[in-house]
């Protein structure tokens, strides 16, 4: 069938481009996804989507086409919480380590069920899943088993064309839909409550009319270089979106910051051993990451 007739309603500049429909953005993902077209079509495809931008009715649909493929991850146990926290974790660190994983194992430790998933998609950075690995936590292959509290998934695991899709990044240089659609699914078979973040204002308003169109349960705030974990260095501005509508449950600190915390050094082992020393409460919990854990279970509550 092919994708070209979509390409040229979305390949005419930032100013000509036209929108697809929620259904014709479901179609031309699900091509992508399930491989049935070349890759300069893709290639035209990123491209064009990063000049014109994608709207929240073309999120939609792309997340239409994801969903009705992913290998989702199976209902947790009756015995265990049925809403899941989503987090998503694509990013990795650079300058500051990757605290997500403390987020998660504190989600955990206070009895909520949580999925990490993510994969890599910049060179020279320190994933979360690196310091799970330090930790001993290991990727589950089989998504059909959720029997414990924290459940990691590689992208691959879900779906190998999403993983390809975010793999463009690396020739052309450039994200792509693929590198938000990570920040807004479901991967799994029940409910979930999606901790997401944004790196820059403009995809901070995408994805809340995203959420709001699609009656989405999500945290959402300004990630730390883009992980959804917050700064340990001061408090983010945080929302909670559920039923269309949101609410802001935490105002950004301001001012000027009287002191910083002690962090880790910018690698997996030293991460991990901060992390371990926190979660046995040899070294205190950083204020804005204790905070964003409270909101979350809050919410969670209201679920």
């Amino acid at each position: 069938m092919g994708i070209g007739h979509y390409i040229k309603e979305i390949g005419r500049g930032k100013d000509g481009a036209r929108a697809l429909t929620r259904e014709q953005s479901a179609d031309l993902l699900g091509q992508i996804l399930d491989d049935h077209v070349s890759d300069l079509e893709v290639g035209a495809f990123c491209l064009a989507m990063r000049i014109k931008g994608e709207t929240p009715s073309e999120m939609a649909g792309f997340l239409d086409a994801i969903h009705a493929r992913l290998h989702t991850l199976a209902k947790p146990a009756a015995t265990q919480p049925q809403v899941t926290v989503v987090i998503p974790c694509y990013n990795g660190a650079r300058k500051l380590p990757a605290l997500t994983p403390l987020l998660a194992l504190l989600l955990v430790q206070a009895g909520a069920h949580v999925c990490v998933h993510g994969t890599a998609t910049e060179s020279g950075r320190i994933s979360s899943f690196d310091v799970f690995d330090q930790l001993g936590y290991k990727c589950n292959t089989h998504p059909g088993n959720n029997d414990h509290p924290l459940q990691l998934l590689a992208t691959e695991t879900l779906h190998a064309g999403l993983k390809k899709l975010l793999d463009v990044r690396r020739v052309v240089g450039l994200r792509n839909p693929a590198h938000s659609l990570v920040k807004l699914m479901n991967p799994c078979a029940g409910p979930a409550l999606l901790v997401s973040s944004y790196t820059h204002p403009e995809y901070a308003a995408s994805m809340a009319e995203t959420f709001k169109l699609l009656n989405t349960s999500a945290f959402l705030l300004r990630g730390t270089e883009g992980e959804p974990v917050a700064d340990a260095r001061r408090t983010p501005q945080m929302e909670f979106f559920t039923n269309g509508s949101s609410k802001l449950v935490q105002a950004a600190q301001a001012g000027i910051l009287a002191s910083i915390p002690e962090m880790p050094a910018i690698n997996a082992e030293a991460t991990a051993k901060y992390i371990q020393a926190v979660l046995n409460q040899q070294l205190p919990v950083p204020a804005s990451i204790r905070l964003q854990v409270d909101h979350i279970l809050q919410a969670l509550k209201s679920l």
